[in-house]
């Protein structure tokens, strides 16, 4: 990684903050029905909707000191977004999506389980929370590997969505 401020790094996985030109490889990552179908809207995005979010992202980093972050392979390949930012300027919430050729190997499970790490080690809250459609199964899957808990669902843009929370007490007893 030259020049990229590394975030995080797993085995497999290195999250390191945007770069001002990455638009295109996130209206890549969201540019098929498959990427989008769970997301709001559940429409590929614009490279305008790209660029809003990229620009979001930003923003959250330098508000709040966390984000969305961009999803590098051991070899550097783009994988797609994990982190944890702030929901609706309330409660952190994670959040992740990656490139369908890295569906179904445990990267989506390797990523939220150092993040959560990783935002508990530096205290940025004594808990957050994630949110699925309710069809995404394999994303409720993940979160309930990671510790986290169902609580009650949550309405966003006419969707009741399956809602989790994680709290640094929860992880503890995962842990113990």
């Amino acid at each position: 990684m030259t020049e990229q401020r590394v975030i995080l790094k797993t085995l497999r996985l290195t999250f390191v903050m945007w770069d001002e030109g990455d638009a295109a490889l996130v209206q890549q990552l969201h540019s098929t029905m498959a990427t989008t179908r769970y997301l709001s809207g559940n429409l590929p995005w614009s490279l305008q909707k790209a660029e809003e979010r990229l620009r979001g992202w930003f923003e959250e980093q330098a508000r709040d000191g966390t984000t969305k972050y961009k999803l590098l392979a051991e070899d550097g390949r783009f994988l797609g977004r994990a982190g944890i930012s702030k929901f609706r300027n309330e409660q952190f919430e994670l959040g992740f999506s990656l490139r369908e050729e890295a569906w179904g190997k445990g990267l989506a499970t390797e990523a939220a389980s150092a993040l959560a790490g990783w935002f508990f080690e530096r205290k940025f809250a004594s808990g957050f929370i994630a949110f699925t459609h309710p069809e995404n199964i394999a994303s409720q899957r993940v979160l309930r590997k990671i510790g986290m808990r169902e609580r009650a669902p949550i309405l966003i843009d006419g969707v009741l969505d399956t809602a989790f929370e994680l709290t640094a007490d929860m992880r503890l007893t995962k842990d113990s």
